[in-house]
């Protein structure tokens, strides 16, 4: 028999006060005064601001060094050297995926986040020792996340020769996504990459998900390779491309050639909002017809000292990045970390309506752009109709 929670007196982003029921996991009822049998459990929301659960695009659980003591990073520039670094000190340390993936998944769900893509590394080192431990994580959260693995080549692909195989190996084990990494500059030939890579996942019928750091024409014509490949094999809808620097860097009218391209072919690009590099434009994007969605990247790991799980800091530092101010920018800065990501990841059931999964959070704000900027304690967590965190504490 399942519990009916009712949660009363909360605000809908619009302002309406509603109670929301939610029997068997999902939002039975939106709306207000609503009446219920002694036997519910009651929430009383005190007037709080209730948001759809957060959506984490992007991010690394398998890498991260959260709660760990402080990493040194002095780590060479080159893109190279963060690769080596990395690989090279998670062997001789022996960091463990399966307990820091999970140590950071907790953080998000208890942040608010309740749909997470995470890429895991694969490599002729590790085998798929990384994606064994984020697969047990899975599993242990799966009654209140829902959580997309990418099988990851972070060193490359042809330039170690097996990681195709291994890949393959991944997605039969359990991967969701196949990734990608840079096919002109790590891999050095973006035809055979690319060809690779798309063999694989039309084999197992997977969406790609691939790190595009090219910068200007280089990462244009990566681009241009990779959408003729998603024509070709009709995966629109079922590709994202990452970071996309490539796309801050292009003049005007060479970006729009493209971006109308990337939005014909219904291809989603992710970005991180990043203070230092270039990043696509998001109203270049949003007239475009492209979705731009939101994730952290990695956090607290060898490759960099920064991040925290929550998503409304990365929705505000999204709000920076592209000089977002008025309410409803501010509204549109959070949707790159709730109803976009989870269209662009293909997350079902999503959003605060009647049939949708009860992904809920509660907050001291007024309005979305006050959440977004002021990042409140979260009053409560509800996580497939399970309260699992309040006022900032996991509670499961």
């Amino acid at each position: 028999m399942h519990t009916t929670l009712l949660i009363t007196h909360v605000r809908l982003p619009d302002g309406t006060p509603v109670d929301i029921a939610v029997d068997g996991g999902r939002i039975e009822e939106i709306g207000p005064n609503q009446q219920r049998s002694a036997d519910v459990v009651r929430e009383h929301g005190q007037g709080a601001l209730v948001l759809p659960g957060f959506v984490e695009g992007h991010t690394h659980l398998d890498k991260t060094n959260w709660g760990l003591p402080w990493y040194r990073n002095e780590v060479g520039p080159r893109l190279i050297d963060r690769i080596e670094n990395e690989r090279s000190w998670r062997a001789s340390t022996g960091h463990d995926a399966g307990a820091q993936s999970l140590a950071l998944a907790r953080a998000f769900l208890a942040a608010g986040t309740t749909r997470l893509r995470t890429h895991v590394d694969i490599d002729t080192d590790a085998g798929l020792r990384h994606l064994h431990g984020v697969l047990a994580t899975r599993e242990t959260l799966a009654d209140v996340m829902d959580m997309q693995v990418v099988a990851f080549p972070q060193s490359g692909m042809l330039r170690r020769p097996g990681t195709g195989a291994l890949l393959s190996d991944a997605l039969a084990a359990g991967a969701d996504v196949l990734g990608a990494l840079d096919p002109a500059l790590i891999d050095q030939d973006p035809v055979a990459s690319l060809d690779t890579t798309f063999e694989i996942a039309n084999r197992h019928q997977k969406p790609v998900d691939i790190h595009l750091h090219e910068p200007g024409e280089v990462g244009a014509f990566t681009f241009n390779l990779l959408l003729d490949r998603v024509k070709a094999l009709g995966m629109q809808g079922r590709v994202v491309v990452s970071h996309a620097f490539c796309l801050g860097q292009l003049a005007d009218r060479e970006r729009n050639v493209l971006l109308a391209r990337i939005a014909d072919l219904d291809v989603a690009l992710l970005t991180t909002a990043p203070p230092s590099v270039p990043a696509p434009a998001m109203r270049a994007c949003i007239e475009a017809g492209v979705t731009l969605f939101a994730g952290n990247d990695g956090i607290r790991d060898t490759w960099t000292p920064f991040g925290k799980p929550d998503m409304l800091e990365r929705a505000m530092f999204v709000g920076m990045r592209y000089d977002l101010r008025r309410e409803e920018d501010l509204a549109l800065a959070f949707d790159c970390v709730s109803t976009l990501g989870a269209w662009a990841c293909g997350f079902k059931d999503y959003g605060l309506h009647e049939g949708a999964r009860a992904d809920l959070v509660l907050v001291d704000a007024e309005t979305v752009a006050q959440a977004v900027v002021s990042r409140p304690v979260r009053k409560l967590v509800v996580a497939r109709g399970r309260i699992v965190a309040r006022d900032g504490v996991a509670c499961l």
